[in-house]
């Protein structure tokens, strides 16, 4: 670490000023500065241990191939050959509900721009035959 530094994690005059500046301000600034003094060179050693942790987590993860679909066999034929099936019926429910759920959205999507079409052209009709618009009642002066 560069000790050359007038802010680093020791017990200088610059770090005490802070600190001291801080529990004045707002105390949770204080004791920042002062967990930052007692703990700063430690900092990195925890963050490095930290992001190795994760990795070997995340490395566990892909090793067990998480999110997708692995069937072992039992050894049992006929449950091997029932849960293929019940696995490929549910997979069937399930592309039908998707079909539906996108159905449903157009269908939605199509209602909203009937609407706001509705809504334009009553706005041009009433524009063209000079009557006032819900906006109109309020004149700035």
């Amino acid at each position: 670490m560069n000790q050359s530094a007038l802010i680093r994690p020791d017990w200088t005059p610059a770090t005490i000023a802070l600190m001291v500046l801080g529990f004045v301000v707002f105390w949770p600034l204080g004791l920042a500065m002062l967990a930052y003094i007692l703990f700063g060179d430690k900092l990195r050693a925890f963050k490095k241990d930290a992001n190795e942790g994760v990795d070997r987590m995340c490395a566990g993860f892909k090793r067990t191939n998480w999110g997708q679909r692995t069937h072992h066999r039992t050894g049992n034929v006929a449950f091997d050959d029932w849960r293929t099936a019940e696995l490929s019926r549910l997979d069937e429910e399930r592309r039908k509900l998707d079909e539906m759920r996108e159905e449903f959205d157009g269908y939605v999507r199509e209602l909203r721009r009937a609407k706001d079409q509705e809504e334009f052209d009553r706005f041009m009709r009433e524009r063209k035959s000079g009557r006032p618009g819900p906006e109109a009642g309020f004149e700035s002066s």
